[in-house]
């Protein structure tokens, strides 16, 4: 039987940093003379009770964390979080029942950015910042996970990004101390950066504070109903396109950038990424033009911003995008699919993913011609390693399989099929809004069923520990000793 005790232990840690985090709202409750101080207060400390209650349970002699740690380190870690997380939610002002706040917290901690909060303007302060932290902590969370964990495991392709440092669960964990303490480093620094634009975009200080975390967690909680519309002009927009658009760079870019190697145009990926932006908004923005009759600057403006709000699967908006007309909205549906780079907080399939997918796809017309020839997929111009291909095609399979599944589970229970596919795959992708009446630009999560709301609550977490790694742990060999 595997032993646990290592994995607990880590879990125990990490609900002491959560337990911490629960200070900032606290304090601001405070100074706002709310009743959210005592909440937040008792909230923290249950979670540093059972913290340390999980840390003791697993002293003495324990096991080095090996490949399969990892895995259920992954899948544990978000998913006893947001239950502790959806605490100051459920018992705060925000008095929402337990389901809908869990549902608050993972959309929260995986970056998603759905919200089961129909009244935004009715929360407190403590509230609002409690949301976008969650967001800010789950984004530099992905952002570890996926330049030391998913490489190794071999996650959908992830291998590719394999360096030398991290070779084997050893090497990790030996190393990742230092890496992990620079990616938070470059995170905080980019995240104080963009308060100060955003403050010097018109925002106030607290406006911006929220909106400068969900940028750069790609996580899309706003403390304005309206979104980002709230603000008139251009250069709040200007200043979250911008974010978005770092977000969703390799985070490994900066620290090669720090390090003085310009790796920009050796990473087709990033290239990938910003021609499909590109490409995209340009469609959007000459229909706009020619079939709505906007004028070029604006077409080209909200076409842009919307265009990498949807594809970096922050979800920030400025317009009701469902009156665009059938083009934009099915574009934008698509790209809600896309992500970005491997290595950022977004979401989505990835675009090194499809890059992969086609190198494949042309591989194989090559030998439908020339049967006898051999060809090698290859990536950033050199040939990929074994078994990468094979692993994104599984990814591809079983996101498919889930966005299918979940659509099928939600439409049991009667909601229409707009709702339905789009609430999955905004909750595989990690997208946040979704499409319709009830979910799309101008609704919200609140009015779903309970057993709906669960149900994306688990295709939240499935979408964003990648899929792999947690149907893995339901192979009985995982298991085994």
């Amino acid at each position: 039987m595997l032993d646990i005790r290592p994995v607990l232990y880590v879990v125990g840690l990490l609900m002491l940093v959560l337990a911490a985090a629960m200070a900032l709202p606290a304090g601001l409750a405070l100074a706002d003379g709310g009743g959210d101080a005592l909440v937040f207060a008792v909230a923290a400390a249950l979670t540093v009770f059972f913290a340390l209650a999980t840390i003791l349970a697993c002293q003495g002699p324990r096991r080095r964390l090996n490949l399969r740690h990892v895995f259920l380190l992954a899948s544990v870690t978000w998913g006893v979080l947001p239950l502790f997380a959806a605490l100051p939610f459920a018992f705060g002002s925000a008095r929402m029942d337990y389901t809908d706040a869990l549902f608050e917290a993972m959309s929260g901690l995986t970056t998603t950015g759905s919200t089961a909060i129909a009244d935004i303007l009715g929360q407190s302060r403590a509230t609002l910042l409690w949301r976008s932290l969650l967001q800010w902590l789950g984004g530099i969370g992905i952002v570890l996970m996926a330049v030391t964990l998913l490489p190794m495991l071999r996650v959908g392709g992830m291998q590719v990004f394999k360096t030398e440092a991290f070779d084997t669960p050893d090497k990790v964990f030996a190393r990742v101390s230092p890496v992990a303490l620079q990616l938070v480093g470059i995170y905080v620094v980019l995240t104080v950066v963009w308060v100060g634009l955003y403050w010097a975009a018109g925002m106030e200080g607290f406006d911006a504070l929220n909106h400068a975390m969900t940028t750069l967690a790609t996580g899309g909680f706003s403390t304005r109903p309206e979104s980002l519309a709230y603000w008139r002009g251009i250069g709040v927009p200007i200043v979250a396109t911008l974010g978005m658009i770092a977000a969703a760079l390799p985070f490994t870019l900066y620290l090669q950038l720090l390090r003085g190697r310009h790796a920009l145009s050796f990473d087709s990926q990033i290239a990938a990424f910003l021609g499909i932006v590109v490409a995209a908004a340009a469609v959007i923005a000459a229909w706009l033009v020619i079939g709505n009759g906007y004028d070029v600057e604006a077409a080209a403006g909200g076409a842009i911003f919307h265009v990498v709000s949807i594809i970096t699967g922050t979800g920030y908006l400025t317009a009701d995008i469902q009156l665009w007309g059938p083009l934009p909205v099915a574009l934008l549906f698509m790209l809600q699919y896309v992500g970005g780079c491997a290595g950022s907080t977004t979401c989505g399939f990835k675009v090194f993913r499809f890059q992969v997918l086609v190198a494949a796809a042309k591989g194989q017309m090559a030998r439908m011609l020339r049967p006898h020839v051999v060809t090698l997929p290859r990536y950033n111009g050199r040939p990929l390693p074994a078994g990468v291909t094979d692993s994104v095609m599984a990814f591809f399979f079983l996101y498919a399989l889930s966005v299918a599944w979940l659509t099928v589970g939600l439409s049991l229970l009667g909601l229409d099929f707009t709702t339905a596919l789009s609430g999955a795959s905004t909750a595989i992708s990690n997208v946040g809004p979704g499409f319709g009446e009830i979910i799309g630009p101008q609704g919200n999560f609140a009015n779903l069923p309970d057993a709906a709301k669960w149900m994306l609550t688990l295709g939240m977490l499935l979408g964003r520990l990648e899929i792999l790694s947690v149907l893995v742990l339901f192979q009985r060999a995982f298991w085994r000793e």
